[in-house]
Order: C-alpha cells, then sequence, then structure tokens
C-alpha cells in the first residue's frame, strides 16, 4: 500500500516537531516550572518520550499497516524513542548548565516502553471493539 504525500505528513510531522521540541528545549538551561516533586525530571523525561514513542508507532502503524507486526512496532518505537534519549543527553553534554544523565536515559526508555505498549493496548482493544471476530 503506497501512502499518499498528505497521509504521511500528517503521520509524521507530529513526530518531527516533538523531536524539534525536545532538541530546542536541550538547548536552554532546564526552566524551573510547575510544581516541584521529587524525581520530576525523570517523570518528564518519561512524559517526553513516552508520547514520542506513541506519535512514532502511530505514524509507522498508518504507513506501513502490513509490514510491521505489533512486536515489531514496539521494538522500533521504542528504540527509535530511546536512541533519540540518548543522542539528547550526548546533546546536552555539549550545552552550558546542563549535563549528560545515564538516569535521564532509563527513565527515556522507561517512557518510552510505556506509551509504545499503551498506545498498542488501546489499539488492539480498539481494533477488537471495532471488528469482533466472528463467531463460530
Amino acid at each position: 500500500m503506497k501512502t499518499a504525500p498528505r497521509t504521511f505528513f500528517i503521520y509524521w510531522l507530529p513526530v518531527i516537531a516533538l523531536g524539534a521540541a525536545i532538541f530546542v528545549q536541550s538547548s536552554f538551561p532546564a526552566p524551573d516550572l510547575g510544581l516541584s516533586f521529587p524525581l520530576k525530571d525523570k517523570v518528564m523525561h518519561m512524559v517526553a518520550y513516552g508520547l514520542l514513542a506513541v506519535l512514532f508507532c502511530r505514524a509507522c502503524r498508518v504507513t506501513w499497516p502490513e509490514r510491521l507486526s505489533p512486536m515489531q512496532l514496539l521494538a522500533i518505537s521504542v528504540l527509535f524513542a530511546s536512541l533519540y534519549g540518548v543522542s539528547d543527553e550526548f546533546h546536552q553534554s555539549f550545552v552550558a548548565a546542563r549535563q549528560a544523565d545515564a538516569y535521564d536515559v532509563l527513565a527515556d526508555f522507561l517512557g518510552s516502553l510505556l506509551g509504545a505498549v499503551g498506545y498498542l493496548g488501546v489499539m488492539s482493544r480498539y481494533a477488537a471493539a471495532t471488528f469482533p471476530s466472528p463467531k463460530s
């Protein structure tokens, strides 16, 4: 199945936009906004990279629906988001008032895993509810 350019753009633009937002935000000192609580930084990493994995998984599922199994979607989405997290930590090592942190990479991985698993779980339930299997 060939994906129309418009559909490709609609599904991949959010992935690109979030990746760009993460890069730009990482180029400046970390803002101290909102409530303060223990491990806030790690939670924010998990949320950002969970969303990145969801968007990537969604784009891959729509772009190549017959090519990737759910397990392949999970693996490629977690791998992509996690590697982007590693590259972000590398980038931060060159930014004043920032530092690279292995625990941030772990939070990125866990967030991407939770995001992709959650997305695929919701999609499988949606598919089961929308397209019930015929009764024997």
